[in-house]
């Protein structure tokens, strides 16, 4: 009995030692490193402008307007809810049914994403009449995984250039400096593609239609 409490003791010590040691300790130094060292990733990544947070460098948002570019398409809107995102509790009070992130997942054989992605270009070409069908890059019409992504190919960007140029009344060389101070070199010049900050780039537009 006597060794069996003293089992229990140092079984019940080694157990307190790791719940503070990695329950509160660990936490807090992980935290303390990142909160030091990466602040501003650590806190979101967030856009600031004029005092007010406007997004994530790391999120894209849903751009329908023709003065702004438009992002990829997103199978969960960019986590934008809207009433068929609101469903009934048990109680039978409405919440909002968030689905995070994720993409369609439908296999090139499917007729229903062989049908969205007719959608998609249809919408496109009403919006851009001045683009051919097989001029449209296919980033502009297939779903990232996340369904959050913020960037998009370059070719995506320079194609709206002259509908975002005539609906925002800039000139096409200011959005195409835009569509240049916006874009970000692949990683370590060898990994993935040069790629356009959705967001940053349409910030960018919007000052410049407000100092016209």
């Amino acid at each position: 009995m006597k060794k069996f409490f003293e089992n229990a003791k140092q079984a019940l010590l080694v157990s307190l030692f790791m719940l503070v040691l990695c329950g509160l300790i660990y936490p807090l130094a992980v935290t303390g490193v990142a909160q030091a060292l990466f602040n501003h990733e650590a806190n979101g990544s967030l856009i600031n402008v004029d005092g007010e947070i406007v997004g994530s460098e790391k999120l894209g948002q849903a751009f329908t307007v023709p003065e702004f570019f438009w992002g990829r398409v997103s199978a969960v809107n960019y986590n934008v809810y809207s009433k068929e995102d609101i469903v009934p509790d048990a109680k039978g009070e409405t919440v909002y049914n968030g689905v995070g992130s994720g993409t369609f997942n439908y296999a090139p054989s499917n007729p229903e994403l062989q049908k969205r992605i007719e959608k998609d270009i249809e919408s496109f070409l009403k919006a851009n009449p001045g683009v051919q069908r097989e001029q449209i890059p296919a980033d502009l019409v297939t779903a990232s995984g996340s369904g959050l992504d913020p960037h998009i190919s370059v070719e995506s960007a320079l194609i709206q250039i002259a509908r975002v140029a005539q609906a925002s009344g800039l000139s096409e060389n200011e959005v195409k400096e835009v569509v240049k101070t916006n874009t970000v070199s692949r990683e370590l010049a060898v990994f993935g593609e040069d790629k356009v900050h959705v967001l940053e780039a349409n910030l960018d537009i919007f000052k410049k239609m407000t100092e016209k």
